[in-house]
């Protein structure tokens, strides 16, 4: 049986890890990123690299070749909605889909965001029986382009909404250390390692789960504040500090459905991850 290759879009913070885990379990892999300098570390990790960026615009690059071959897409791009930056992420899903529709693609897994749900004050606890109520331009640009994926005859699609990305390094606390007059202390938090992310996409390869919707964050919810406040401390960072006097937001990312029907247990999973 001939190796099946896989095509990851946006090989960065997640991508690239994961892109060196499907190698390790005999998967070839094509492997885009957006940068000239990058493509020498995704070649001497054993990834066919390609200079490939996606616009509202259209597509720069060679995508014909990054998706030939395939019959799996990993979309791992983010949208740039911070600061001045303003893109439209959807325009740019539906230019993807114009390609993939062209290419040898079956089925692609697209990594979005629990963001697509508000955090509201009655901190509500969310399975993927909530209908999304994204209050971000992010939250609401991701939701649309889940949609724009899921009804598309032409390929199959899981989506993957991952809550705050954490890694060795890579940390909110980092961002957070020394600020002053951050709001929603009791806020719970919603966070999933990199192992554990590399570690769910495996299995939805392993067991070819499609036509699904996964809630992933970590079963452990402190509050902001003091999940952080601890996070600093073991960390001999500047502990952040926090508005109390204003009423928290927030919301409660349950994962028991991919628990269940992946048969996953989360890896780093205790109060100090």
């Amino acid at each position: 049986m001939p190796m099946q290759q896989i095509s990851i879009l946006g090989c960065g913070w997640l991508g690239l890890p994961l892109a060196k885990a499907l190698l390790e379990k005999g998967f070839s892999v094509n492997g885009s990123t957006t940068s000239e300098n990058k493509l020498s570390i995704l070649e001497n990790s054993g990834i066919k690299p390609f200079l490939v960026a996606v616009s509202s615009e259209g597509i720069q690059g060679n995508s014909y070749d990054f998706l030939k071959g395939s019959d799996l897409l990993i979309i791992d791009i983010p949208p740039k909605l911070k600061g001045d930056t303003n893109e439209n992420f959807v325009k740019k899903m539906q230019n993807l889909v114009l390609e993939i529709q062209k290419s040898s693609i079956k089925k692609v897994l697209f990594i979005s965001s629990t963001s697509v749900y508000a955090d509201t004050e009655n901190t509500p606890v969310i399975t993927e029986e909530n209908t999304p109520n994204p209050d971000t331009e992010s939250g609401r640009q991701l939701f649309e382009s889940e949609n724009l994926l899921l009804n598309n005859p032409k390929f199959s699609t899981t989506v993957l909404r991952f809550g705050g990305l954490i890694g060795e390094d890579r940390h909110p606390v980092k961002f957070l250390s020394g600020r002053e007059n951050i709001e929603n202390p009791d806020g719970p938090v919603n966070l999933i390692h990199q192992q554990d992310c590399i570690g769910i996409i495996e299995k939805i390869i392993e067991k070819d789960i499609w036509n699904e919707t996964f809630n992933a964050a970590a079963p452990i919810h402190p509050g902001r504040k003091e999940y952080y406040t601890q996070k600093a401390e073991s960390l001999g960072l500047e502990v952040p500090r926090f508005n109390v006097e204003k009423k928290s937001v927030g919301k409660i990312i349950i994962s028991n459905k991919l628990e269940a029907i992946l048969n996953y247990n989360f890896e780093v999973m205790d109060r100090n991850f």
